[in-house]
């Protein structure tokens, strides 16, 4: 094993006499082009470029002397330092930070960057990545190739945000390109690059206790309709059973089918997940819009009368469906989230729902719910709700 692990951070100003120190003595560097490239490396130290950081690290923990990994910005935050650590490889490292390359992005665009939200978009994780921009008004995006600008506004279509795009920061061609998310996909961006999204009116000033994250004016979910601006007709215990089959959550993108006037679409957005609100009534999507802007969420309302409208739509993780029967389920099974909720207010329609499902590839739970409201004063009763839920959880089958 390597006798001592240096890894340094550089964000393109001059090495501090601790980074230089550290490379005098390495006989090994790995780092990527641009970092072998330095004049501090030493010419006889063995050079690693830094494609696969396993890989590398594989190779620092059978080499005999001394390492140096030189990263971008701080390589503890989304960086290498975690994969060095790993207990499979076994490495002890002194870490030498740098700023990193979102707060150098938030300094170009002279923001404030504690009431923001920070995710890495790989191809894998560029759906996700793109749900919490839908979700919450600042997003900074660690961007990878195939999983940049262009690809980040592609998938936002139909929903306006603005882009700052920071390139190659720390070097003698960066640049700090603003545009709308509608024109990002027309230009060709050069990696590393940082996106900073930016839009909608949700949320509070920032500047409160918790990075990042905005705690709820209201404590508690599954709120009465009159606390989320929901409008009424909209029975909280069923909502809060919806609520809890589906568990909405951060990087998840919902449907609301039927919105109504937007209780259920709000408090999924309250989880931080992204929502897509669908209603037939143009009037519904714009109290949903209107909901979602009296509880600080972000939202997106779409008129239209499903499930022909749903095929425009993007991918959802978990749906919710509040009317439209057995072909708006079935429009929705072929679509595969994860999981699917629906009511029915009789027996043979949550059969045909339940049998749907079924047939979609979920297996189905049904439970017959009966709320009472009391007044507290007299205990007389206010009202009553006796509806059939029915869950649906995707059957993930192994591949062949």
């Amino acid at each position: 094993m390597a006798d001592r692990v240096t890894v340094i951070g550089w964000d393109g100003s001059p090495l501090t006499a601790a980074a230089r120190s550290a490379l005098s003595a390495a006989t090994l560097v790995a780092g990527a082009p641009h970092h072998l490239a330095l004049p501090e490396v030493p010419p006889g130290a063995e050079r690693i470029r830094l494609g696969s950081v396993d890989l590398a690290a594989r190779r620092i923990a059978g080499h005999r002397g001394t390492a140096v990994v030189l990263a971008d910005g701080d390589p503890g935050f989304f960086g290498v330092v975690r994969t060095l650590r790993a207990p499979e490889h076994g490495l002890e490292v002194e870490v030498v930070p740098a700023v990193s390359s979102v707060a150098a992005a938030f300094a170009r665009a002279g923001m404030p960057w504690d009431d923001a939200r920070i995710v890495v978009a790989h191809q894998r994780t560029l759906r996700r990545a793109v749900n919490v921009c839908r979700a919450h008004p600042k997003v900074a995006v660690l961007t990878s190739p195939g999983a940049g600008p262009a690809e980040l506004a592609l998938l936002l279509d139909g929903v306006h945000r603005t882009f700052v795009i920071c390139e190659e920061l720390g070097t003698d061609r960066e640049q700090v390109t603003v545009l709308t998310s509608d024109k990002a996909a027309d230009h060709a961006w050069r990696d590393p690059n940082v996106v900073i999204v930016i839009g909608g009116s949700a949320g509070g000033q920032g500047g409160g206790w918790l990075m990042g994250h905005e705690t709820p004016a209201v404590r508690g979910w599954a709120l009465p309709s009159e606390e989320t601006g929901g409008g009424s007709g909209q029975d909280l215990t069923l909502r809060a059973a919806q609520l809890a089959r589906l568990g909405p959550r951060v990087g998840d993108l919902v449907w609301d089918i039927g919105c109504g006037g937007g209780a259920f679409s709000v408090e999924a957005a309250r989880f931080g997940a992204a929502v897509i609100a669908v209603d037939a009534d143009p009037d519904a999507c714009a109290r949903t819009e209107a909901a979602a802007r009296r509880n600080g969420v972000q939202l997106q309302a779409v008129a239209g009368r499903a499930p022909h409208v749903l095929e425009r739509l993007p991918e959802p993780d978990v749906v919710r469906i509040g009317g439209g029967g057995v072909p708006v389920v079935t429009a929705c099974t072929d679509r595969r989230p994860e999981a699917i909720v629906a009511h029915a207010s009789t027996r043979d329609e949550a059969e045909a729902i339940g049998a749907a499902l079924t047939d979609g590839g979920y297996t189905v739970e049904c439970a017959l719910l009966q709320s009472v409201g009391l007044d507290p004063n007299d205990w007389s009763e206010r009202d009553r709700t006796v509806v059939f839920l029915l869950s649906g959880r995707r059957i993930d089958r192994a591949a062949p």
